[in-house]
C-alpha cells in the first residue's frame, strides 16, 4: 500500500475584472429587468441604494433635485470610473447623468456586481 503526497493544494479561481470598459452599454437594462423597472419608476430610492452599497451617504443623490445637471450621478459616475479604471470623460458622464439618469444609475448598479467577486471555497475544512 502507497500513500501520495500532496504538494499543492488547489487554489481558488478569481475571474480577472480589469478591462477598461463599462461592462454593460449605458441602454443594457434588459440584463436585470427588475432593477430596471425600480430605477424607472423609484430612481430616487434607487439611486440612494446603490449609492449606499457603494459606500457613500445613502441620502446624497437627493442632492440631484437642486439642480439642472444632477451633480450627485455625474460625480458618482466619475468616482466609479476612477475606481475600476474605465476609461471615459466627464463630458459624457454629464450627459448621461443629464440625459439618463435612471439608466445611469442602473448601469452603476451593475458595474458594482460584476466587479464585486466573491471567492468561496467549497467543503473547507478548519484543523
Amino acid at each position: 500500500m502507497s500513500s501520495t503526497l500532496v504538494i499543492r493544494q488547489p487554489q481558488p479561481v478569481m475571474e480577472a475584472r480589469d478591462s477598461d470598459e463599462w461592462g454593460s452599454g449605458i441602454c443594457d437594462c434588459c440584463e436585470d429587468v427588475p432593477e430596471c423597472c425600480f430605477a424607472f419608476w423609484c430612481c430616487p430610492c434607487f439611486a440612494c441604494i446603490t449609492t449606499r452599497k457603494y459606500g457613500q451617504c445613502l441620502c446624497l443623490p437627493l442632492l440631484d433635485i437642486f439642480g439642472c445637471i444632477p451633480p450627485i450621478t455625474m460625480s458618482m459616475r466619475a468616482s466609479m470610473r476612477q475606481r475600476y479604471g474605465i476609461k471615459g470623460t466627464m463630458c459624457r458622464d454629464c450627459v448621461y447623468a443629464t440625459c439618463c439618469t435612471a439608466c445611469t444609475w442602473c448601469q452603476m448598479s451593475r458595474e458594482m456586481r460584476r466587479r464585486n467577486i466573491q471567492i468561496v471555497l467549497v467543503s473547507a475544512k478548519n484543523t
